[in-house]
């Protein structure tokens, strides 16, 4: 096995950067009315359609070309304006209370990792001081101090990840066969030797740059969501037999925007993925019209999106897109249930809440080659275990889809001595 190494992901103060294009949200059943309005009021015009691309995987190269795109399935599009058409627009939009635009927001950056510094000295001696006091408690013989010692025990051994027995995949007889789940982030190392023999469709959506992973982000959440077993027969994967789709929308940087985003959504919503993994975001602590829509729209496809709440405890609450309401937000808890130090709670704004929880510390996974593996934190880490678990749900019956698989998954989940404003329901649950 490589050696390990341990990240933080999602810095904390990530500037709230913005592209310079725009986000123009179609009410539902009016893009073509949308369309026209776009032209007639910002002379924006011949914008390239990801329907007239094969599987609905627009080129990024032409999108930038053109200066945007249009998204018909989640009914936005992606557009240049200079001050006066953005002006025209906008007042058009006010006039128009009914009319075929419903908001016009400014493109952001989205961001997959960033410096940070790895699980401090003070938190892992809390730990240890933690375990330490709740074996002293339970050699009293206190019911109370054998349960909290159990919660205390998870860690990793060399049958499976401590994520995993927390969680009860490791018990689950679900496989996640036949249940197509998309990670959208900075692609995957399709050369992981983990993952021979897996049927895997795969996607760039960042202008200039392949699939393959120049990260290790996105190969460690599809690791979680869909992987199986490392080289020593360790499992550290949920939906182990689920097929694979992987949209690269972050940059071998770590960032990317909007476009790339919502192009990855609209090809994965069209290829019937089940369930969509999202383990990025920023710290704009209001919720996006144009995130929201498309959740909506992806729940009306009987597609549920889980998305990371966001590292930034410190200095915000969920940040975008995870705190669109029809988007569920998953904060992380470490190996003792406790609430992970940086992972961000509910916002004010109606409907940011996050939804439920997941193992987000010290997560062992698949990484890009040669490193094989690695053990990373952040709530990008307990994304992909939502999205697996939704996988095997999603097995069970073809009725656990969309929102009904999003109140499967919350009714199911475990509750926890957190509270809910941090964790939502709790922590999820396998079948």
């Amino acid at each position: 096995m490589s050696d390990q190494a341990t990240f933080s992901v999602g810095a904390v103060g990530e500037e709230q950067e913005t592209t310079g294009r725009y986000l123009v949200t179609f009410r539902e059943d009016d893009i073509t009315k949308g369309l026209a309005a776009l032209e007639a009021k910002a002379g924006v015009q011949h914008l390239p359609n990801a329907q007239e691309f094969a599987e609905s995987a627009i080129d990024m190269e032409q999108m930038e070309s053109a200066g945007g795109a249009v998204f018909p399935t989640l009914g936005i599009a992606v557009v240049t304006l200079d001050p006066d058409a953005l002006t025209s627009l906008i007042a058009a939009q006010a006039e128009e209370s009914n009319g075929a635009i419903l908001d016009v927001e400014p493109e952001r950056i989205f961001y997959a990792l960033a410096e940070d510094a790895p699980v401090s000295l003070a938190y892992l001696r809390g730990y240890r001081d933690a375990v330490d006091h709740l074996y002293e408690r339970a050699l009293a013989g206190t019911e109370e101090a054998e349960r909290e010692e159990a919660l205390a025990t998870y860690r990793d051994d060399s049958v499976s990840t401590w994520g995993l027995k927390a969680t009860r995949v490791i018990n689950s007889v679900r496989t996640g066969k036949g249940i197509k789940v998309a990670v959208l982030d900075t692609g995957m190392d399709l050369k992981h030797p983990d993952f021979r023999g897996r049927r895997i469709y795969s996607k760039s959506f960042v202008s200039g740059q392949a699939v393959q992973d120049g990260h290790g982000h996105g190969t460690h959440c599809v690791g979680t969501a869909c992987g199986n077993k490392d080289n020593n027969g360790r499992r550290y994967g949920v939906a182990y037999q689920s097929t694979i789709y992987v949209g690269k929308v972050l940059g071998n940087s770590g960032s990317g925007s909007s476009s790339g985003i919502l192009a990855g959504m609209e090809w994965a919503i069209k290829s019937g993925c089940q369930v969509i993994s999202m383990s990025l975001g920023n710290s704009t602590p209001t919720p996006s019209t144009a995130y929201e829509t498309v959740g909506k729209r992806a729940l009306q496809n009987k597609c549920l999106i889980v998305a990371a709440a966001g590292n930034h405890r410190a200095s915000g609450t969920v940040g975008q897109p995870a705190n669109s309401p029809s988007i569920m937000a998953v904060g992380a808890v470490d190996s003792s249930l406790r609430l992970a130090s940086f992972s961000c709670g509910s916002g004010t704004a109606a409907g940011a809440n996050v939804d439920i929880a997941a193992p987000g510390v010290a997560v062992y996974s698949s990484t890009k080659m040669p490193t094989r593996y690695a053990t990373w934190n952040g709530t990008s880490m307990a994304t992909p275990h939502v999205a697996g678990i939704g996988a095997l749900w999603g097995q069970i019956s073809n009725a656990n889809r969309g929102s009904a698989l999003w109140q499967l998954l919350i009714s199911r989940a475990m509750r926890l001595s957190i509270p809910s404003r941090d964790v939502g329901a709790g922590l999820v649950q396998a079948p």
